[in-house]
């Protein structure tokens, strides 16, 4: 799960941001607010956590500007202000709840599972692929019911080879979409890398492979078998 975090103080966005890829989300990290406002306007996130006493542009003004341009992100409110009319300025600006601080970092968790479990009905949390099933919401992997261990980039790698399941996708998109980088000689390379290790923990030694490389195009991730154009494992 894609997470962006929207803190000014430096301290406290790295504190987030550790804690939250100790429990495998994919974070970023932003301190001002028109940063914030152009990240989640351009780039898909499954979650921002967003502070209000910004620099430049107030987080109340980004959280109203995404709305109004149709960014339906879920949102939580990170600050210090407490007072009931700030947290009702921040609910009615649209943001989808409220934490204020400090607060424990256990109480965000659950409050982060919450809110997802309320988004539930998006489309992208739970992916199939045959026998294949990821959670996007608990990044977990499994293959005929059997859990499959992945590194968070790999992860990542597999829910974009999921979303386009039964399309090729480029490793112009994957550096795009995963990377949020534009291709390089150097990075494809670590692309290869990555898809090669899903293919050997998806795969292995199983009869029908799911990941296919297709030469001088890129990837697809399918349970039918492919024939043409000829798939290099």
């Amino acid at each position: 799960m894609r997470v962006l975090v929207v803190e000014d103080e430096l301290k406290i966005a790295e504190a987030l941001r550790d804690g939250l890829e100790a429990e495998r989300y994919d974070v970023s990290l932003e301190r001002t607010g028109e940063a914030a406002f152009y990240r989640a306007s351009t780039e898909d996130f499954d979650l921002l956590l967003m502070d209000l006493g910004l620099p430049g542009r107030d987080g109340l003004e980004v959280i109203a500007a995404l709305r109004r341009n149709d960014r339906h992100t879920p949102i939580i409110v990170l600050t210090a202000r407490d007072a009931v009319g700030a947290r009702v300025s921040g609910l009615d600006a649209g943001a989808d709840d409220y934490l204020v601080k400090p607060f424990a970092f256990e109480e965000l968790l659950a409050r982060m599972r919450a809110l997802m479990r309320r988004d539930s009905g998006h489309p992208q949390l739970l992916m199939t692929a045959g026998p294949l099933v990821v959670d996007v919401l608990k990044r977990t992997v499994t293959r005929d019911g059997e859990r499959i261990d992945v590194t968070m980039r790999e992860f990542d790698v597999l829910e974009c080879l999921m979303r386009f399941s039964g399309r090729i996708v480029s490793r112009e998109t994957l550096a795009r979409e995963v990377w949020s980088e534009s291709r390089t000689s150097s990075l494809d390379n670590v692309i290869d890398a990555h898809v090669a290790r899903l293919r050997r923990k998806i795969d292995g030694d199983r009869t029908t492979s799911l990941i296919h490389t297709v030469r001088g195009v890129g990837f697809e991730l399918t349970h039918h078998e492919i024939t043409e154009p000829n798939p290099a494992r």
